[in-house]
């Protein structure tokens, strides 16, 4: 897979922890994961060697959404590496939000974004065609 347009959001989290350390922030605030994400976590998360920077107790999982226009029904539903390495082959272009997510504390935080699939060129039929909508 080639990732493109990457942000990584690692001096944001290193700002929210801080802020936490400091009591600017509360840990409700911070450890607020939804009852979806943990379900996502953990059915179809992948487990990191990473600690939670929280809690210090459970290692974090993380949960790759996907979001684009050419993926119809898929969009917004969380995938597996593997899973994103059979899209990126077979789709147009598309984002992943790659969430880490504490399942013990509810720590949680949007960790890296970046694009995968096929660059889509003026001209260029679709991969899948019939998952876009026709042009106004």
């Amino acid at each position: 897979m080639t990732r493109r347009s990457t942000v990584d959001y690692a001096l944001r989290k290193r700002a929210v922890l801080a802020d936490v350390r400091a009591g600017r922030v509360a840990l409700a605030e911070v450890c607020d994961a939804t009852p979806q994400l943990v379900q996502a976590a953990r059915h179809h998360g992948e487990g990191t060697e990473e600690t939670c920077p929280v809690c210090r107790r459970w290692r974090l999982t993380r949960v790759n959404y996907v979001y684009g226009d050419a993926l119809g029904t898929v969009a917004g539903q969380a995938k597996r590496e593997r899973e994103l390495a059979r899209m990126d082959a077979a789709q147009d272009e598309f984002a992943v939000h790659a969430v880490e997510v504490c399942r013990g504390c509810g720590w949680n935080h949007l960790a890296l974004s970046y694009v995968l699939g096929a660059v889509v060129e003026p001209g260029r039929a679709p991969r899948r065609p019939g998952r876009r909508s026709a042009p106004d």
